[in-house]
């Protein structure tokens, strides 16, 4: 709950939300608040404190060695996980600002939402999602990654956003259904324009009543499924895409997992990456059953793994089964000091 004081900025801060936001914007003032009540900053909402301990999370800074769909790409100009949030944060202001909602709610969410994601993009997920009981899911992770693994004390408003963003899920704030929404509308768009560059599709490939609909123009693309959503939604309680938009919306997006998702020369690389997860994972197992409950082991695995970056994932496979010289010391400490520390 937050203390009120009106001589801070943040009182200020939260007021112009009361005054100016839509009514059904979600107010930094009479937020859920926090699992652990702690001192309310004087500068800043409950939501831009939530954004800023994100960005200063290490999580957050592995993303920008994570795949998006490209593993490890030579190239600089692919997206990685990193820059695919950002996109998603991007488009997701574009929204809220235009419908009178709360920006820094929705930034803290789309900066979130992928913390938890693996190594090796959707492949890593897919594999984590075969061996873990009870299956894998990064959506899941990422609220762990924020509670427990970072202990970031986030908002409840912000963790269910970061939950219930990808498919499936119903958020609970109307800023959690802009980042669900903005999260599809960047990677559609954005891995579009990487499998043209990378010579997989060019734009004419693309469904023909899609183009002729959004444009083969990605800018145009863009700015059409964003406008859907915002004069869909002026004034109403939910955020959603009008109903054609949708359709031609998630057209593009099965076709993309048709021509590009599976079976490309993108997914070239994949059994290499899910034999790294797959090994590392058994090897890990095994490492920690003389100095860890069993009943703990595959939880503390897959934290440590689903956290990896692609090149630190592909390093430890190296450590541990490519023949080298002498080593004196192990780089999987990290793995052990988890031992201690998870419940």
């Amino acid at each position: 709950m937050n203390i009120v004081n009106e001589e801070t900025i943040r009182y200020k801060l939260e007021q112009r939300e009361i005054d100016n936001l839509s009514e059904y914007a979600t107010k930094s003032r009479f937020s859920k608040g926090r699992k652990r009540p702690i001192e309310e900053c004087s500068l800043r909402t409950c939501f831009q404190r939530d954004r800023d301990r994100i960005l200063h999370s290490k999580a957050f800074r592995r993303l920008k060695h994570k795949t998006q769909v490209f593993l490890s790409p030579f190239d600089d100009h692919f997206r990685t996980r990193l820059t695919h949030t950002l996109e998603v944060s991007q488009i997701g202001r574009t929204i809220a600002r235009a419908l009178d909602l709360n920006e820094d709610l929705v930034e803290a969410i789309s900066l979130g939402h992928d913390l938890g994601h693996t190594p090796f993009g959707h492949c890593g997920e897919g594999v984590l999602d075969e061996l873990v009981k009870g299956g894998f899911h990064h959506n899941i992770q990422s609220v762990r990654v924020v509670e427990v693994l970072e202990n970031l004390n986030l908002c409840q408003e912000t963790i269910d956003g970061i939950l219930t963003h990808t498919w499936g899920y119903t958020p609970k704030t109307p800023e959690a259904q802009v980042v669900q929404l903005a999260d599809k509308i960047a990677y559609i768009n954005h891995d579009i324009e990487d499998s043209v560059r990378a010579g997989i599709i060019v734009e004419n490939d693309l469904p023909k009543d899609c183009i002729k609909y959004f444009s083969s123009i990605q800018s145009k693309r863009l700015n059409k499924m964003i406008t859907e959503i915002i004069t869909n939604s002026l004034g109403k309680p939910n955020v959603a895409m009008s109903e054609e938009g949708w359709h031609y919306t998630t057209k593009l997006r099965q076709w993309m997992f048709d021509n590009v998702y599976i079976d490309s020369p993108a997914k070239l690389e994949e059994e290499k990456a899910r034999k790294v997860i797959r090994e590392l994972f058994f090897l890990y197992c095994e490492m920690l059953k003389p100095v860890c409950e069993e009943s703990k082991i595959e939880r503390i695995v897959t934290d440590y793994i689903s956290g990896m970056t692609d090149r630190f994932a592909v390093e430890r496979f190296k450590d541990h089964f490519v023949p080298e010289g002498l080593k004196l010391t192990t780089k999987d400490d990290y793995l052990f000091k988890l031992a201690k520390v998870i419940d």
